[in-house]
């Protein structure tokens, strides 16, 4: 795996990514959360239990869910890994950028660098 953001080493030059999902259970939240870690693909994660509201195939749904926040500096990679093991028939997967501060932003490279 090519790590982009090894080449640049400095955290404002880094693209700190956030990607949200949500799963059905906590169990659910904590396994795909662990399997990301140990991949090494996020730096780290929150876990929050919220509500959501849809539309599934012609029926209205609402449903207790677990938010699912990761934050990385690899996104395109945790959305591959990610994609790879959601238990959802369609998994809504967002990614976006962000501003985040400097001491952050490098403790997220330190701890994405450190298995290198």
């Amino acid at each position: 795996m090519v790590f982009h953001y090894l080449e640049l080493k400095h955290p404002r030059r880094c693209r700190m990514i956030l990607i949200y999902t949500t799963v059905s259970t906590k169990e659910q939240a904590r396994k795909m959360v662990l399997h990301l870690l140990e991949k090494n693909v996020i730096a780290c994660a929150t876990m929050t239990p919220t509500t959501s509201m849809y539309n599934w195939k012609g029926n209205l749904k609402e449903e207790d869910e677990i938010m699912v926040v990761c934050k990385t500096l690899m996104g395109e990679e945790a959305k591959k890994e990610l994609e790879t093991i959601h238990p959802y028939e369609t998994p809504c997967i967002l990614t976006q950028e962000i501003g985040s501060n400097t001491s952050f932003t490098t403790w997220v490279m330190n701890s994405l660098d450190q298995t290198l």
